[in-house]
C-alpha cells in the first residue's frame, strides 16, 4: 500500500510543489491537504499547472480528520502556525516533517529574537532533528519529527560543510552573498516582491546581519566545526521566480591547490545523489537546477588574496523546501532517498 502523507498549509508555493513532486512519487497517496483560506476549493483551480495531475480539495485543518487520512505529514505553514500544529501530530503518534523555521533553532529565546515572536511550544525545540540529509542522514533514518533547513541554510551549508569539517579554512571573517528568486518571499503579494518592482532589478535586503536565516546558518556551521562562528551573510532579490545562487569567500588556513579542493568535495559527497561538483572552472547556473532538488557546487582559488570562493546553485522551492522534505520523508520510513526527485533541471 502506498503511503498516505497529508499537507497542512498546502495553497502556498511549498504546500504547491509538495502536491506536484507527491504526484511523481511512486509510494505516495496524498489522502489530506488543508488550506482554511481556500476550503472546498480543488488545487487545480488555484494552482491550474497541476491540472490532471492532482483533483484534491483543500480541507480546512482538523486534527481528528487529518489522523485518520495520513500517517506522514508536512507542514507547510508560516513562522509561528508550525508550532501550533506540530505538538497535537506528534502526540498523535505521526511523523511530522515542519518546512517553516519554527523548530530550526536549538534555543527559543534566539528564535524570538530573530523572528520577533513568542515561540508558545519551546518544549519541543530541540526534538526535531535538522533534515539536511547530506550531513545529518543517519539522524534523519531514525526521527519523527524533522526540521527542514531554510531554503538559504541549505544552499550555504552544502558550499562550505567539507572546507569546515576538514579544517581547511579559518573560520573567522567567513563572507555570504546569496541571491534568490521571489518566490522566495512566498504567494501573497508584497510591495518589495510585485512584478514592477523586481523587474529588470537586483537588490539587497535585510543587509548587516539580520536575516533570520543568519542563527540557523552559524549554528549548524558551529556543529560541524565544533566551536562557535559567526558569519557575515548578506540576502539579496533577483527577478526571477526561483533559484538561489550562493557565493561564500573564505581565507584557507593551509593551501590546497584546486584540484585537491575539488577532489576533497566529490569525496565529501560521494554517494549524496543531489550534490554534484562542478569540473574547475565549470560554476553553478540557477536555471541548471531549476525544478530540480540537486545542489551544484562550483569552486574557485584567488591566490593573490589567499581565499577561496565556493558557489553553489539550487531551486529554493525544491532542494530549498519540499524536494528536501521528500527527501527526508524517504529517509524517515526506510525508502531510497532519491525515490520520486530524479529530476533534471529545466534548463534551457
Amino acid at each position: 500500500m502506498p503511503l498516505k502523507v497529508g499537507i497542512i498549509g498546502a495553497s502556498g508555493y511549498t504546500g504547491a510543489e509538495l502536491i506536484r513532486l507527491a504526484a511523481g512519487h511512486p509510494e505516495i497517496e496524498i489522502g489530506y491537504v488543508t488550506a482554511n483560506q481556500y476550503q472546498g476549493a480543488r488545487v487545480d483551480e488555484l494552482y491550474p499547472h497541476l491540472t490532471g495531475i492532482s483533483d484534491l480539495v483543500y480541507d480546512a485543518y482538523d486534527l481528528e480528520v487529518a489522523g485518520s487520512k495520513a500517517d506522514v505529514f508536512f507542514l507547510a505553514l508560516p513562522h509561528g502556525k508550525a508550532m501550533e500544529v506540530a505538538p497535537g501530530l506528534l502526540d498523535a503518534g505521526h511523523k511530522v516533517i515542519d518546512l517553516s523555521g519554527d523548530f530550526r533553532l536549538d534555543d527559543a529565546g534566539v528564535y524570538e529574537a530573530w523572528y520577533k515572536r513568542e515561540h508558545t511550544n519551546p518544549e519541543l525545540i530541540g526534538r526535531a532533528v535538522y533534515g539536511l540529509p547530506e550531513l545529518y542522514e543517519e539522524e534523519i533514518k531514525s526521527a519523527n519529527f524533522i526540521s527542514n533547513p531554510g531554503c538559504y541554510p541549505t544552499g550555504v551549508l552544502l558550499a562550505l560543510a567539507p572546507l569546515i569539517s576538514e579544517k581547511l579554512i579559518s573560520t573567522d571573517g567567513i563572507v555570504i552573498n546569496s541571491l534568490s528568486g521571489a518566490s522566495g518571499a512566498g504567494r501573497d503579494p508584497k510591495p518589495g516582491t510585485h512584478f514592477c518592482k523586481i523587474d529588470g532589478s537586483l537588490t539587497a535586503y535585510k543587509v548587516g546581519g539580520v536575516h533570520q536565516h543568519t542563527p540557523e546558518i552559524e549554528q549548524y556551521m558551529s556543529d560541524i566545526a565544533g566551536k562557535a562562528i559567526t558569519v557575515s551573510f548578506t540576502p539579496h532579490l533577483m527577478p526571477v521566480s526561483r533559484g538561489i545562487l550562493t557565493t561564500a569567500y573564505a581565507d584557507m588556513a593551509d593551501f590546497v591547490d584546486l584540484d585537491r579542493l575539488i577532489a576533497l568535495y566529490k569525496s565529501f559527497y560521494k554517494d549524496k545523489p543531489f550534490v554534484l561538483i562542478l569540473p574547475s572552472g565549470q560554476y553553478p547556473q540557477t536555471k541548471n537546477v531549476a525544478g530540480s532538488n540537486y545542489c551544484h557546487i562550483g569552486i574557485a582559488l584567488d591566490v593573490r588574496t589567499g581565499k577561496v570562493i565556493i558557489i553553489s546553485a539550487i531551486d529554493n522551492l525544491v532542494k530549498g523546501a519540499s524536494g528536501q522534505a521528500i527527501q527526508n520523508m524517504n529517509l524517515m520510513v526506510g525508502l531510497p532517498q532519491d525515490m520520486g526527485l530524479r529530476h533534471a533541471g529545466l534548463m534551457p
